[in-house]
């Protein structure tokens, strides 16, 4: 065991917290509309909650033991065999605890489920969201990070690079979050009344504390304080300075004016697009993606929204899934040496990890959608996964929780 490790993995993890809470919930508290505010808080605290828990009970195991390709086994349920009372010692993951990377990983599974609520704000039930949460992370999140990352996982097998969760965190949460669009339906007024975000300055806040926390997200993936850690720290902090510019001018040409709802998103999509990549390609590789990621999110989330035809509230789509795209197949390209990247030796070995890439990426797809479609359906038969119309006219706060973030 390693105290430098364990030392900057306990921080990362702390830091992945921050990314969700307060970070995430007031990114999308901001964006919504205030008789709804409340409502994104709470789903956003209460998913991140409920997927640590099952995490604990059997999410680790499932993901992170031998069993077969797509599922691990349960032999470590509940965090067993991960400390003994009788020695006071920890078994190891590597030079940290096992215990520590258990917690570590247990906030991707947190932060991917948040994640998914802002595609259908403003209009779900409470109890439906929480049955499709826990139906979506066990045969979604679940197999996909035991694929990508677990002993004998199909894509880790195959070769796949995902560093911090392209597929695994965006992709998946991405594609989940566009099902539920479709599925729950647009918000009543869509495309006919003004849905302006209510506060600006508190999304403008989260977006910073994704952008602080995101650091321990990608650089606690190299699981080490170490050299691999210290290139995707600076991998994250460049592609995101990236990704604003790449926004704001696209948008400043687009539209005429740079917004900072644009530089903000600009950042997120940085992030997003950097992740799968952090740890595995060079600052200039780390650079590309970010300005690749910023301008193609502009469209993400203006033309092809118009074309998907969903009412995709926050842009989880547009934005996480768009971006992790852009992402995991990047790698596949500045991940070779020619690019400055530490991996491939040859630049002819591009097009065989491209395939790689792009399979992941489809994989992924079609999994998380699958079973979102499913979840989402067994969620609305089992408590309705839609608030009734006059609810969602009047707002979520009032009627699901029975408070209100503003007093006359």
């Amino acid at each position: 065991m390693d105290k430098a490790d364990v030392s900057w993995i306990i921080v990362s993890t702390v830091f992945v917290i921050l990314m969700v809470l307060p970070g995430l919930a007031l990114f999308y508290g901001g964006l919504v509309r205030s008789k709804n505010v409340l409502s994104v808080l709470m789903q956003v605290i209460s998913t991140f909650s409920l997927a640590v828990v099952l995490w604990f009970i059997y999410g680790y195991s499932l993901a992170f033991t031998d069993g077969n390709a797509f599922f691990g086994g349960l032999s470590q349920s509940f965090f067993s065999n991960m400390f003994d009372p009788a020695s006071g010692e920890f078994a190891l993951a590597g030079s940290i605890p096992e215990i520590l990377f258990g917690s570590f990983q247990a906030t991707f599974a947190g932060i991917t489920c948040a994640l998914i609520v802002g595609s259908f704000a403003e209009r779900a039930r409470f109890s439906g969201v929480l049955i499709f949460t826990a139906i979506w992370m066990t045969f979604s999140y679940i197999p996909i990070a035991h694929m990508v990352w677990g002993p004998g996982g199909f894509l880790l097998e195959r070769g796949a690079l995902d560093f911090a969760g392209g597929t695994v965190v965006h992709i998946n949460a991405g594609i989940a979050g566009l099902v539920g669009a479709y599925v729950i339906g647009k918000r009543i007024g869509f495309g006919k009344e003004p849905m302006q975000p209510h506060n600006l300055p508190m999304t403008m806040i989260g977006a910073s504390l994704l952008f602080v926390g995101w650091f321990g997200f990608n650089g606690g993936s190299a699981l080490a304080a170490n050299e691999t850690a210290t290139l995707a720290v600076f991998n994250t902090l460049i592609a995101t300075a990236a990704a604003v510019l790449g926004w704001t001018f696209t948008e400043w040409v687009v539209k005429g004016k740079p917004s900072m709802l644009g530089a903000a998103s600009g950042a997120v999509a940085g992030l997003v697009g950097i992740t799968p990549a952090a740890g595995l390609v060079g600052p200039f590789g780390a650079f590309v993606i970010g300005v690749v990621s910023g301008v193609i999110c502009v469209w993400g989330v203006n033309g092809l929204k118009r074309l998907l035809r969903a009412d995709d509230s926050l842009d989880v789509f547009g934005i996480h899934g768009v971006a992790g795209i852009v992402g995991a197949i990047l790698v596949g390209v500045f991940n070779a040496q020619a690019f400055g990247g530490p991996g491939l030796e040859s630049a002819g070995m591009i097009w065989g990890q491209l395939w790689v890439q792009i399979e992941g990426v489809i994989i992924t797809i079609i999994w998380s959608g699958v079973v979102a479609w499913i979840a989402y359906k067994i969620a609305d038969a089992l408590a309705g996964i839609r608030v009734p119309e006059d609810v969602e006219r009047e707002g979520l706060d009032i009627n699901s929780h029975g408070e209100s973030a503003y007093h006359s």
